[in-house]
């Protein structure tokens, strides 16, 4: 392979991909494994599974090439493909806690309690998101663990600026009733 194709953008493979060229998918995979790699890793907390995972992930993708149109970048199409995969596989393999919380939300809580969830310590953090929803886990790892903007949310997960605030202010109630049942049930 031609140091020409490396210099090649992502969207360039793919069309070059799905006309043929399939030995360039190796370039998509050397760009990317290693991210999506922690992505699942942060998920499943198990090297192994991760790698696992990755290799699943990379082959969905490559049988779904075709359906990329280009209206997104390919890493954010690739990166939504991971998270729903994550968030699947998590659904299928772990058991999560429903907690029922008021849906009414007023900004000046939201707030507050942002900066009550930042200040949680790590691990209790931790324990609590492998309790909740999948859905919520992930647009907190989407808004905490990987920095995203509400914009770049909002091009993940195809919702309307509204709804990504409303979801990760839901979200932030959830993983906070987790915590508090947990200190209880410590007492």
């Amino acid at each position: 392979m031609s140091a020409h194709y490396l210099s090649k953008t992502d969207e360039e493979l793919v069309a070059l991909i799905t006309n043929g060229a399939t030995d360039l998918y190796g370039i998509l995979y050397d760009r990317y494994a290693d991210k999506v790699y922690r992505k699942c890793l942060s998920f499943v907390k198990n090297e192994q599974i991760a790698q696992d995972n990755v290799q699943d992930i990379f082959l969905k993708v490559f049988f779904q090439l075709s359906k990329f149109k280009g209206k997104s970048r390919f890493s954010t199409w690739l990166y939504a493909i991971t998270y729903n995969y994550c968030v699947e596989y998590y659904r299928r393999n772990t058991r999560y806690t429903h907690v029922e919380v008021d849906e009414r939300i007023e900004l000046t809580e939201d707030e507050t309690e942002e900066q009550e969830l930042l200040k949680l310590r790590t691990e209790q953090l931790a324990r609590a998101l492998d309790k909740v929803a999948p859905e919520d886990k992930v647009i907190l790892l989407m808004k905490y663990q990987d920095n995203m903007s509400i914009k770049e949310i909002m091009e993940q997960l195809d919702i309307a600026e509204s709804a990504v605030k409303m979801r990760l202010a839901r979200a932030r109630k959830r993983v906070k009733a987790v915590i508090q049942q947990q200190e209880k049930e410590l007492v």
